[in-house]
């Protein structure tokens, strides 16, 4: 049944209307009434309606949908001093509501049970999405991995955006040193996703003030499946505490200037994946990025990521969205865009033995790749090794942890370890190299592997020889024999 809700504002100097019209189960309506929580008056007043009563009634989706919002235009410099409402034969009034400035003329984020109309929130979401360029080839966000030199080094190849590795909210919010060593960007790190992993909405929302204004989304990581999360809660383990999660995303939507995405994981049951993400939009997600695995399917390499699964919670949701998983090859993104209908495709692990990924470059075997040391360790020569002295080089740019280069250098030159296991060890043994060590050893690398297929070439042509002369031998007993 059709009710208009209708609010009366007034002030010193105005009175205004404005009515916010809902399909109400009758149900819902004898169960619950409004209550503002915050009024913010930009271009027209904007009320932030919630609904109370009973625990767990809530509007139903298609009352949700049905929202259309319409009101006065106010001064932005009028005083509310009153706010009350009515519903068909019930009335009251508002008391303790808050009010809220505007940050941002760009972009005004809020969650979307406020009294401007979820498709209006959508319609910011995409405004914002498109004045990006609407990147579709994103560094996925990678514990200890996917900091500035590598973001850096994946953009040179073709990603058009990236996420940082995942920060801590509390050490973030309260720790100068710890931004100072695991938080770094530059202007051409751009579009940025920054990405926190909390169970605190305050320390969040204090983590996330500090960064609003150096990237292009706040992002909450609510997909993390690995030991820590779990005895950090945080991550995919905050699927079982959805209030949670919904007060962390609105605590930010209400809050910051730049808008909050989300990264998740699927539920094992397809329609409370989509419940969630629709409970997620309307909390005021402006982005869902959805990896197309359970909590429990771990390893990408053993599970196929779902697409059907994130195909579904595209067409639920009005927010734009990114898929993760499947990703190996740039033929696998756009396999991915046409299957699935996300704006954008995300890639993790195979960006980390290929950099290059989203340029369409793929790695010879090792076996396969020739040439001189000038020729193989020049940039832009695209063989692993020159992608390693690459990112050396932008680490000296952009200064990282040990432990960060460490652990790109062996997933760069994983084959080419296999191959020439000694140069592996020599790295193992130097646990506290220094960037030029690290340097002079792939040029070591290199040498051993010219070294290598020059034996290898030697060889060849030996047999190639021997061969020739039992071929020659051979026709000359073929004729002795003949003549005799």
């Amino acid at each position: 049944m059709a009710k208009t809700l209708g609010f009366t504002v007034s002030g010193s100097k105005f009175r205004s209307s404005a009515h916010l019209s809902y399909n109400i189960c009758s149900s819902s309506l004898s169960n619950l009434s409004p209550q503002v929580s915050t009024w913010q008056i930009r271009n027209g007043l904007r009320l932030t309606v919630n609904w109370t009563g009973n625990p767990g009634v809530g509007l139903c989706r298609s009352c949700l949908d049905s929202r259309s919002f319409s009101t006065e235009r106010i001064d932005s410099r009028s005083s509310v001093e009153e706010i009350s409402w009515d519903l068909g034969d019930r009335v009251g009034s508002v008391e303790n509501a808050k009010h809220e400035n505007f940050r941002n003329d760009d972009y005004a984020p809020s969650a979307c049970n406020d009294s401007t109309s979820a498709s209006t929130h959508a319609e910011r979401a995409w405004d914002y999405w498109n004045k990006l360029g609407a990147p579709k080839l994103i560094v996925a966000p990678m514990m200890d991995q996917s900091e500035l030199p590598f973001r850096m080094l994946c953009r040179k190849y073709g990603a058009t955006a990236g996420y940082t590795q995942m920060f801590h909210s509390r050490p973030f919010a309260l720790q100068p040193g710890y931004r100072r060593v695991e938080f770094s960007t530059c202007p051409e790190d751009r579009p940025l996703f920054v990405q926190f992993g909390s169970n605190d909405p305050e320390m969040l929302l204090k983590a996330a003030m500090i960064v609003q204004d150096q990237c292009d989304y706040v992002d909450i990581n609510l997909g993390c499946p690995q030991r820590v999360a779990k005895r950090g809660n945080y991550g995919a383990f905050l699927m079982d505490d959805l209030p949670l999660i919904q007060s962390m995303v609105t605590k930010l939507a209400t809050n910051l200037t730049t808008p909050v995405s989300c990264k998740i994981r699927l539920f094992p049951d397809l329609g409370k994946t989509l419940d969630y993400a629709r409970m997620l939009e309307d909390a005021g997600c402006s982005l869902l990025a959805v990896h197309g695995r359970t909590r429990e399917q771990k390893d990408g390499r053993a599970t196929r990521a779902d697409w059907e699964a994130i195909k579904a919670v595209k067409e639920a949701v009005r927010i734009p969205v990114l898929a993760n998983g499947n990703i190996r090859w740039l033929e696998d993104v756009y396999e991915c865009i046409r299957a699935t209908g996300v704006e954008g495709v995300m890639s993790a692990e195979s960006l980390l033995e290929n950099p290059a990924l989203f340029g369409g470059y793929r790695m010879k075997p090792v076996e396969e790749v020739t040439g001189s040391l000038d020729e193989l360790s020049r940039e832009g020569a695209l063989n692993e090794p020159s992608l390693t002295l690459e990112y050396l080089n932008l680490c000296e740019k952009y200064p990282v942890t040990k432990k960060m280069i460490r652990a790109h250098v062996y997933k760069l030159l994983i084959s080419w370890f296999k191959r020439y296991p000694e140069l592996r060890d020599e790295m193992n043994g130097e646990q506290g190299a220094s960037i030029d060590w690290i340097k002079d050893m792939v040029y070591r690398l290199l040498e051993r592997h010219i070294s290598s297929m020059a034996n290898v070439s030697s060889r060849e042509s030996g047999a190639q020889d021997v061969s020739e002369e039992i071929s020659l031998l051979s026709r000359q007993h073929g004729s002795l024999i003949q003549v005799m």
